[in-house]
């Protein structure tokens, strides 16, 4: 019969145990750290300047420019009526060439007399206006520096689909962070007292904002 392991051996053998969970906490905080730290200084700062947006001056830069299709490219758009859908092909590559833009497949609001493309973007709008009547390319843009321009990352306002997949991206990797370091909290709150205090500090005080100052 074998003889009775003592408390002492099973405490160490918890020890472990232990080890692993900081060891794998810590790997997994740090590197969403990494993942995070760029992401998490740009919304910082511009959770800053969009706190103070009416403080901020911006001087609006306004484009405005026309042109004259030429006419197999207007012979080119078709019967079209009306509904949705993006210029032909050949058009995009001569409004890109002569206006200096990127238009892509964005879809165009096709009338029987008009074509109407907006076209907003980060810290700027734009729009074109194509008559389908004589072939005048009405152009403008406007331009609200780069302080609205990050303002609007910031909001993801007229980003585009990949920048929406690097927020939901960018939101999980910080979930990673603060998740990890709760349990990392925990796991060091023995030795650290003021551990949970300033934990409750960081919920009470923006919760009684809320409830108190906020109408």
């Amino acid at each position: 019969m074998a003889p009775a392991r003592p408390p002492a051996a099973a405490a160490v053998q918890q020890q472990p145990s232990r080890g692993f969970w900081l060891r794998t906490l810590h790997q997994w905080h740090w590197i969403s750290s990494a993942v995070c730290l760029v992401g998490m200084l740009l919304f910082a700062i511009t959770g800053i300047t969009l706190n103070h947006a009416s403080r901020i001056e911006a001087s609006p830069q306004v484009d405005t420019r026309q042109l004259e299709m030429p006419g197999e490219l207007l012979e080119a758009l078709g019967g079209r009526e009306d509904g949705n859908a993006p210029l032909p092909r050949e058009t995009v590559r001569w409004l890109d060439r002569e206006l200096e833009v990127s238009i892509g497949r964005r879809p165009a609001e096709w009338s029987a007399d008009e074509i109407y493309l907006s076209m907003p973007g980060p810290g700027a709008d734009a729009w074109l206006s194509i008559d389908r009547g004589t072939g005048a390319v009405e152009y403008e843009s406007t331009r609200r520096g780069w302080v609205s321009y990050f303002n609007d990352l910031h909001k993801g306002r007229n980003a585009g689909p990949a920048w929406g997949w690097f927020l939901d991206i960018f939101a999980v990797a910080c979930l990673v962070f603060c998740i990890t370091g709760l349990f990392l909290l925990h796991l060091h709150a023995r030795q650290r007292r003021m551990t949970w205090p300033l934990v409750g500090l960081g919920l009470v005080v923006p919760l009684l904002i809320a409830l108190l100052l906020i109408h």
